[in-house]
């Protein structure tokens, strides 16, 4: 080659050198062009590759919701975490043996010892309470006794049962009036002076039904969870028959009437320094909407310190629903991490307390994503509540010193371990949700310290609203917005009672008895959270005291 370059002429060299340089420029020309090929075959390539991620997360996304769609409807409720001990190996199969195997195999006995304790004793069953009624049947032999003496008897204790009964309450007032010498006693004529008892008092004025059958009303809706046309179809077995609209007037008639006792429960516990507050679900018929129902919301607000809660109907769980409760709101709120709250603690009138229960939960649904993280984390949580069973029966002041000398450095170590990995997981995964729920509210996770009376989590309020979501799949939805503030109204008492120990039955009766004549500036003296238990214990209605 170097040769023929040699021999070439000045005009040949030239020539020979621009068809080089020509095909070189071609050639770089092809491999640029592949070079774009590739390149946009790559990016083809990564973008196939993020879709498929994206698909793969979404996969375990779904994976995920079905495994709890599966818990819900089959499995465990319960949260607590429990640990498989490490130190228990894993048990391997043992290989199955043929048969001549098992022919050949010869059975070894072997005589095993053991003690073990003698059962006690049966104690026998339980007593029944001494202050029930005692209906006594004797049974005498069929032999003849006559000329016998008796020398002892057995007793045989049994709880017997006799259903509700109706009967017609029927109210005689005699009517008197003074007689004049030489009158003459023609009813016409004897028209002064007269004297009769007044008409005893009455929550609905010429109601056919008396004050216990409309406590018990309420009392199998909003406890025991009966619609109204279920306990219509009761009724009719006792051969009484009650117009549905004229059960709805008598509830909407009561609701006038407890209207103020509600405001003053609503006024007292919003005036609580401590609050714990939740939101749940309620369908509710609205003319608006045909063929449609509009989903309201029950807001329930919890004063643990003052054993008292109230339900706030609101057709909404946007920002505004909340306002008339807690704007200007002082104290402590503890709530879940629902960002509507924060517009009502974002300020310096208000300490927030978050709940570690929502925390656990978090990671609990996470043990399948990231068992090591979910399981530590976990494990942390579980030593601060074990922490406050051991406090449970201290004072407020005993339980905040070993609570800041126990529970304080677990926090504050378990905040450095989820601030190190929450950047090692992925953000959109189960365990990446978990991390930033706890991280964005770490502050108000640590709140609870403050004060040894203010409780680890929002449990207590969640065990509240718990009723409503019984009474929803039995009577599905409430008959109007008025119907659904009622119903709140009424699961703020009998919420109240539970919370103070108080038999329902005996509170409506003789706040029906006596809410009516009942002076307005004294009305809170009915509450159950403040009533004299031994009122209830003593009442009995006017037609009882006579029996």
């Amino acid at each position: 080659m170097e040769t023929a370059l040699e021999n070439m002429s000045k005009t040949e060299l030239i020539k020979f050198i621009d068809e080089q340089n020509s095909r070189l420029k071609k050639q770089n020309s092809e491999l640029q062009q592949q070079n774009s090929e590739l390149q946009q075959q790559n990016s083809e390539l990564q973008q196939q590759k993020s879709e498929l991620q994206k698909q793969e997360l979404k996969i375990q996304e779904q994976k995920y919701l079905l495994a709890q769609l599966r818990r819900m409807l089959f499995g465990s409720k319960r949260e607590r975490f429990e640990k498989a001990d490490s130190a228990q190996g894993v048990i391997p199969f043992e290989e199955y043996a043929t048969g001549e195997q098992k022919q050949n195999q010869t059975p070894v006995k072997e005589l095993i010892t053991y003690e073990r304790e003698k059962p006690k004793k049966h104690q026998g069953r339980n007593k029944l309470p001494e202050n029930l009624p005692v209906v006594e049947h004797i049974i005498e032999p069929e032999e003849d006794t006559s000329g016998m003496i008796k020398i002892g008897e057995e007793r045989t204790e049994i709880l017997e049962y006799t259903p509700e009964k109706f009967f017609k309450l029927v109210i005689v007032r005699p009517k008197y009036a003074v007689r004049e010498e030489n009158q003459s006693l023609d009813l016409n004529i004897v028209n002064k002076n007269v004297v009769i008892a007044e008409l005893p008092s009455r929550p609905i004025p010429k109601c056919l039904a008396g004050n216990n059958l409309l406590g018990a009303i309420l009392i199998h809706k909003y406890i025991d969870h009966l619609p109204l046309y279920r306990q219509r179809q009761i009724f009719k077995r006792f051969g009484i028959e009650i117009a549905a609209s004229t059960i709805d007037s008598w509830i909407a008639y009561l609701g006038k009437l407890f209207k103020p006792l509600y405001d003053s429960l609503y006024q007292q516990v919003k005036s609580q320094s401590y609050l714990q507050a939740d939101e749940t679900t309620t369908k509710v018929l609205d003319k608006n909407k045909k063929g449609k129902t509009h989903l309201g919301y029950y807001w329930a607000y919890h004063a643990p310190l003052h054993a008292a809660v109230v339900f706030d109907y609101q057709k909404g769980r946007g920002t505004d629903a909340a306002r008339g409760f807690l704007e200007n709101y002082k104290g402590y709120l503890q709530t879940d991490g629902y960002q509507v709250y924060k517009q009502y603690y974002a300020n310096d009138r208000v300490i927030h307390l978050a709940c570690w229960a929502h925390v656990r939960r978090k990671f609990e649904h996470a043990l399948n994503n990231n068992k090591e993280i979910a399981e530590h984390v976990l494990l942390e949580i579980q030593k601060l509540y074990s922490i406050e069973r051991k406090t449970k029966e201290l004072s407020a002041d005993e339980r905040k010193e070993i609570r800041l000398n126990e529970a304080l450095p677990i926090i504050n170590a378990l905040g450095k371990y989820l601030g190190h990995k929450r950047n090692l997981v992925p953000p959109t995964s189960e365990t990446g949700k978990a991390i930033t729920y706890a991280t964005n509210l770490w502050s108000s996770l640590q709140n609870y310290l403050y004060e040894g009376n203010l409780q680890i989590d929002n449990n207590l309020i969640e065990n509240k609203i718990r009723p409503i979501a019984l009474g929803r799949k039995n009577y599905l939805f409430a008959g109007s917005h008025n119907g659904a503030e009622r119903s709140a109204m009424f699961y703020s008492f009998f919420s109240c009672c539970k919370l103070n120990n108080i038999n329902p039955k005996k509170w409506m009766v003789y706040v029906l008895a006596n809410i009516a004549d009942y002076p307005v500036n004294k009305i809170h003296e009915l509450l159950p959270n403040i009533i004299d238990p031994e009122k209830l214990e003593n009442h009995r209605d006017f037609w009882e005291k006579k029996v």
